[in-house]
C-alpha cells in the first residue's frame, strides 16, 4: 500500500445519540445509491426514541448484504442539520476535519473500487455482511487539506451542473405536458385568430368522451398510434455483442423523468439474430412488466427493444405528440388501477383506452411548438453523460491525489 494510504478508521468514530424525548421527527433512510431518501419504514408501534440521531456532516452506513448488492450504502448528511435513523445503521463522524473533510471521504466511499472492495472483505454467505472492524481497516489515500479542497471543489463543479441540467429537463417535460394539456384537454389550442380555441366560442361536439372540438374523433389508443413490440436477441452467438445497435429495456427508464432516454448503459449489438425491429428516433418506449411498469421513455438514436416493453409511433410522424399522448394515457390507466395491482400492460389495456385523435393540422403544431424543449432536453441529456463519464474518471484519480480538469 502506499506511503500516503491509511486506514479510514484512523479518521472516523462511531456515534450513537439517541432520539431521548423524541426531539427529532426527520425519518431518513438510506438508498443503496449512497443518497438518504425519505424512510417508507412502518414505524407503528416503535419507540422512535431508540431511532439514531443523525447531523450535518455525519455519516449513516449499512454493513448488510453487501455481497448480495455488490454496494455499501452510506451516505453523508448534508442537507438536514438534524435527522433520525434506523438504530441498524452505524453512525459516524470525522474526528479532525481538518485533517480529513467530509466531502473528500464521500468521494472515496462513491467510488465503484471501493464497493468492489468492499464486497471482497464481506463474509457470510451470499448475503455476506461487512464487519465494522474490516470497515475500518479499509484504507484511502489522504492528501493535504488544500488538495482535497481543490480535488472536491472540481467533483462540485460537475455534480452541480448535471443537477442543473436534470433540473432543465425537468422543467422542459413540465412545460411540454402543460401544453399538451391546454390543447388537447382543456382543448384552448390557438383558433384561425390565435385565440383559445374553447373559451373563444369555437365550435364543440357531444362524443364518447364529452364535448370535444368539431372535426376531431375519438378512436381506441391502438387506432390513434402504431404501436409495436421487442425481441431478445441471442447470447449464444460469440461476436453477437460487437454490432453497433442500443438496445432498450425497462432497466434504461431514466430515473429522473426525462422526456428522452438515450442508449447510456445500453449494451449494443447486432440485429442479425433478434426478432426486434429497429425503432426510428423519437420512437416511445412502454414499459409492460417489472418495476417500472408503465414508464415511458423516449429513443434519443434509433434503437431496438426487449420483450417486456412497446413501441409508440405516431401515424403522422408526429413523435412528440405521441409521446405525450402515451404519457397522459398510461397516466389514466394508473389512475383506473388504484385499489388494484398495477404489475403488467398488454395490448387489451391500450385497446380499451378511448382517446381524442385531433385535426392533423393541431396535432403538426403542436409538434412544431414543442420541438425545441426536446431537442434541448436531448443536447442537455448527451451532456450529462459526458458529465457522468467525467465525474467517474475524476473519481479513479483520486488513487493519486491527482486533479487537472479544466470546465
Amino acid at each position: 500500500m502506499k506511503s500516503n494510504y491509511k486506514a479510514i478508521g484512523e479518521y472516523i468514530r462511531l456515534v450513537d445519540e439517541r432520539n431521548l424525548g423524541l426531539k427529532v421527527t426527520t425519518l431518513l433512510g438510506l438508498s443503496i445509491a449512497k443518497e438518504y431518501i425519505p424512510s417508507v419504514a412502518n414505524t407503528i408501534g416503535s419507540d422512535m426514541e431508540n431511532y439514531k440521531i443523525i447531523r450535518k456532516n455525519q455519516f449513516a452506513c449499512s454493513l448488510m448484504q453487501v455481497r448480495r448488492d455488490k454496494k455499501i450504502p452510506v451516505a453523508l448528511l448534508r442537507d438536514f442539520e438534524e435527522a433520525i435513523i434506523s438504530q441498524a445503521y452505524p453512525v459516524f463522524e470525522i474526528i479532525e476535519e481538518d485533517v480529513l473533510l467530509p466531502e473528500y471521504l464521500m468521494m472515496w466511499f462513491s467510488r465503484s473500487e471501493f464497493d468492489r472492495e468492499a464486497c471482497f472483505y464481506a463474509v457470510g454467505g451470499v448475503r455476506g455482511s461487512l464487519e465494522w472492524e474490516d470497515f475500518c481497516n479499509m484504507q484511502l489515500p489522504v492528501p493535504t487539506l488544500e488538495k482535497q479542497k481543490e480535488i472536491v471543489a472540481e467533483y462540485n463543479t460537475i455534480v452541480n451542473r448535471i443537477k442543473l441540467n436534470e433540473q432543465l429537463n425537468q422543467k422542459l417535460e413540465e412545460t411540454a405536458q402543460a401544453i399538451y394539456k391546454q390543447w388537447f384537454v382543456d382543448f384552448e389550442f390557438p383558433d384561425e385568430n390565435g385565440k383559445p380555441y374553447k373559451s373563444s366560442g369555437g365550435e364543440m361536439v357531444e362524443s364518447e368522451l364529452g364535448e370535444i372540438p368539431s372535426g376531431w374523433k375519438v378512436k381506441s389508443f391502438t387506432k390513434a398510434i402504431k404501436l409495436g413490440s421487442g425481441g431478445t436477441p441471442s447470447t449464444e452467438i460469440p461476436d453477437y455483442w460487437n454490432g453497433e445497435i442500443p438496445f432498450y429495456t425497462p432497466g434504461d427508464l431514466n430515473e429522473h423523468n426525462y422526456c428522452i432516454t438515450t442508449a447510456k448503459h445500453i449494451t449494443d449489438f447486432g440485429l442479425q439474430k433478434c426478432s426486434s425491429k429497429l425503432y426510428r428516433k423519437n420512437t416511445s418506449f412502454v414499459t409492460a412488466r417489472g418495476a417500472t411498469v408503465g414508464g415511458v421513455g423516449l429513443a434519443g438514436i434509433p434503437m431496438a427493444m426487449n420483450q417486456t416493453c412497446y413501441a409508440v409511433n405516431s401515424t403522422h410522424s408526429n413523435d412528440y405528440y405521441a409521446h405525450q399522448l402515451t404519457k397522459h394515457t398510461i397516466s389514466k390507466l394508473k389512475n383506473e388501477a388504484i385499489g388494484a395491482t398495477f404489475e403488467a400492460l398488454v395490448t387489451k389495456d391500450f385497446d380499451s383506452q378511448l382517446v381524442l385523435e385531433p385535426d392533423k393540422g393541431n396535432e403538426d403544431r403542436f409538434e412544431e411548438r414543442v420541438s425545441i424543449f426536446y431537442q434541448l432536453s436531448l443536447v442537455k441529456i448527451k451532456e450529462n453523460q459526458m458529465l457522468f463519464e467525467l465525474k467517474d474518471f475524476l473519481l479513479s484519480k483520486m488513487t493519486k491525489a491527482e486533479v487537472s480538469i479544466c470546465l
